[in-house]
C-alpha cells in the first residue's frame, strides 16, 4: 500500500456514478492514498456532494460534480467541470450505469432501448473522447471501465441490453487501449460479479440473490470494497504499467461455477 499511495498521490482522478456503491468506494480509495478526486453523481441526487464533503473534511482535495448521463450534453459538462477543477486529468473511472429495468424482449421500446445505450454504452464513448486532450496534455494516464460479468454470461432474464451494453464496453476498451497506446493512455476495464449493492437490491429478488451467492466458490456475494483493488491497481502505473487492453473478472469465482 505504501507503494501504491506513492503512485496515485496527487493524481487527477474522475470517478464517474461515483455517489453511492463500487463508485463511492473506488473515489474514497483514491481520496485515501492522496489523489485529488472529482466525484460525479446525476443530477437528482447530493450524494455525491456529500461524500465530497466529508472526504474534504478528512484532508483531502475532493470535489463534486453533477450530470444526467442518459444526455452526452451532461456527460461532456462533468468531464469538463472535473478538468477544471482538477487543474488537468490523469485517471478517468467510467463507472456511471445502471440496468434500468429487467424488460423481457417483448416490451423492450425505442425509449428503453435509447436509455441504456445513451447511460451505459455512449457515456463512455463521450466521456473517453472529452477528456482525451487533458490526459494527453498530462502526458499520458489511464482510463478503467466498469463492464460485467453479465457481458460475458448475457445476465439473466430482463437484462439483454443491459448485458449487450457492457459488452460493447468490454470490446470497446480493448479497441481503444491499441489506439491510445502512442499517447502512453493505457485503457483497462473491470468487471465486477453479484456485488451486494443496491443495483441488486433494485433489481434482483433476495431469493435469486440467494441462489447466486449458493453458486459462488467463495460462498458470498461481492461487496463494493472486494472491487476497489482492481480499480487502483488498474490506474497505478507503478502496478500496471504495461498492461492494457484487459479486463479483470471480479467474482469470487462466479464464472468458474
Amino acid at each position: 500500500m505504501t507503494l501504491l499511495g506513492e503512485d496515485l498521490r496527487g493524481k487527477r482522478v474522475l470517478v464517474t456514478g461515483s455517489s453511492r456503491g463500487i463508485g463511492a468506494a473506488v473515489g474514497t480509495a483514491f481520496a485515501s492514498l492522496g489523489a485529488r478526486v472529482a466525484l460525479h453523481g446525476s443530477g437528482g441526487s447530493d450524494a455525491a456532494a456529500k461524500l465530497a464533503l466529508a472526504l474534504t473534511a478528512g484532508g483531502t482535495e475532493v470535489y463534486a460534480v453533477t450530470g444526467d448521463f442518459r444526455d452526452p450534453r451532461a456527460v461532456e459538462s462533468a468531464v469538463d467541470a472535473a478538468v477544471q477543477a482538477l487543474g488537468g486529468l490523469d485517471i478517468l473511472v467510467n463507472n456511471a450505469g445502471t440496468m434500468v429495468g429487467r424488460v423481457p424482449l417483448e416490451r423492450i421500446g425505442d425509449d428503453f432501448l435509447d436509455e441504456v445505450i445513451d447511460l451505459n454504452l455512449r457515456s463512455v464513448v463521450v466521456a473517453c473522447r472529452r477528456a482525451l486532450p487533458a490526459l494527453r496534455a498530462a502526458g499520458g494516464g489511464a482510463i478503467v471501465n466498469t463492464v460485467s460479468i453479465s457481458a460475458r454470461t448475457g445476465g439473466s432474464p430482463g437484462s439483454s441490453i443491459y448485458s449487450a451494453s457492457k459488452a460493447f464496453v468490454s470490446t470497446f476498451t480493448r479497441s481503444l487501449a491499441a489506439e491510445l497506446a502512442p499517447d502512453r493512455i493505457r485503457v483497462n476495464a473491470v468487471s465486477p460479479g453479484t456485488i451486494d449493492t443496491d443495483f441488486h437490491q433494485r433489481y434482483s429478488s433476495p431469493e435469486k440473490l440467494a441462489a447466486t451467492a449458493a453458486r459462488i466458490p467463495l460462498g458470498r456475494l461481492g461487496t463494493a470494497e472486494d472491487c476497489v483493488g482492481a480499480y487502483l491497481f488498474l490506474a497505478s502505473d507503478a502496478l500496471s504499467g504495461y498492461i492494457t487492453g484487459q479486463v479483470i473478472e471480479v467474482n469470487g469465482g462466479q464464472l468458474m461455477a
